[in-house]
């Protein structure tokens, strides 16, 4: 048995929830997401909860179970609070800034790298060293945020270049005389 799959959704007071056959979709305060459900499983919607249920007893229709569930409550969470992601910039010299609709990063390159903000994201940068991401869809943003950091990853001997905010880079040690 499922070990997220078998909790139900609770729905918060702002959020709006629609199950039409296949299709779900939710709306809060800070955007609308809609997804279709997969075969596998059966969704079902009693007062302020929602259930997810396996509809065969396979291993496919088993993943799909928690899967499907932990989509919809980061939809739920998301319209309702939303996500973050933060980015660090190490390196001499390395920074971003947020002009207008653009994000402008100077990580080495001869030239600033221009990365345009899509709709539903918001980036800000309170500090030359420090991006943060923020959106409704934890997907998007999550893509977003790797995609930036896939500019200039970080480096094993020095750490230079753009990391999640906690995360652990593997440092080796350099050469020796």
């Amino acid at each position: 048995m499922s070990r997220i799959g078998k909790h139900p959704i609770e729905i918060p007071k702002d959020v709006q929830v629609n199950l039409e056959g296949r299709d779900i979709s939710v709306k809060g305060k800070l955007g609308e997401l809609a997804m279709t459900v997969v075969d596998q499983v059966d969704v079902s919607m009693e007062d302020s909860r929602i259930t997810v249920k396996p509809r065969y007893d396979n291993k496919f229709s088993r993943n799909m179970w928690a899967t499907t569930r932990t989509r919809i409550n980061n939809m739920v969470l998301g319209v309702s609070k939303g996500f973050t992601r933060v980015l660090e910039v190490n390196g001499v010299g390395y920074r971003a800034a947020v002009e207008g609709q653009e994000l402008v990063l100077q990580l080495g390159y001869s030239h600033p790298i221009r990365y345009p903000i899509p709709p539903g994201v918001t980036m800000k940068c309170e500090r030359p060293t420090l991006i943060a991401i923020s959106g409704y869809d934890k997907q998007e943003v999550g893509q977003i945020a790797a995609k930036i950091r896939g500019l200039r990853p970080p480096e094993p001997y020095k750490g230079k270049g753009i990391k999640y905010e906690g995360e652990t880079i593997l440092r080796k040690e350099g050469k020796k005389k």
